[in-house]
């Protein structure tokens, strides 16, 4: 229950700032529905709904609303349990731009902004809430190339991310971590 309330609260915190860190920008020409599918999370910064979690996984499907249904899902090997986080994000604008809000209770929305994107596989993907403490490497596959995620890190840190402060996000292959 304390978990529960401190990933909440860690939500709250994020909650009704739909903005976009200044000097950044959403990519353009995006395409929702090459988007939509599972996303492995690569790298984070620490946070505290997240902390301490393994495997995480983002999923997006569409809404009948023109929506985005969010399952976040990740594996606290501390308590052995898998720990869930249901949400629904909208486009902030023209359904083009990765820009999004994004919200997993009530009617707090926080920002989700793709400001990197593979544009031809849509393989990864780099999103950040709406300031530089909010940082995510997203991918297709549990692993990544290790020279495309140093590419990666090499690009956060140019934005001005604190990519000291990342978290390289284990995908055990434990079955009782996969499911």
């Amino acid at each position: 229950m304390k978990k529960t309330l401190l990933f909440l609260l860690g939500l709250f915190g994020l909650a009704g700032c739909t903005g976009i860190p200044q000097g950044l920008d959403p990519v353009k020409d995006f395409d929702v529905n090459r988007y939509l599918g599972t996303w492995y999370e690569i790298a984070r910064l620490d946070h505290s709904f997240e902390r301490g979690l393994n495997n995480v996984t983002a999923d997006y499907t569409l809404r009948s609303d023109g929506g985005i249904d969010v399952l976040n899902k990740g594996y606290d090997r501390e308590k052995g349990a898998w720990k869930e986080a249901e949400g629904k994000a909208y486009f902030l604008g023209e359904k083009d731009v990765g820009r999004l809000k994004v919200s997993f209770f009530g009617p707090f929305y926080g920002g989700y902004n793709v400001i990197a994107l593979d544009r031809e596989e849509y393989s990864w993907s780099v999103v950040c809430g709406p300031d530089m403490k909010y940082f995510w490497i997203l991918a297709r596959q549990p692993q990544m190339d290790p020279a495309k995620l140093e590419e990666l890190v090499a690009f956060a840190a140019g934005k001005g991310f604190d990519t000291d402060g990342l978290i390289l996000v284990d995908h055990g292959t434990a079955a009782d971590e996969r499911e």
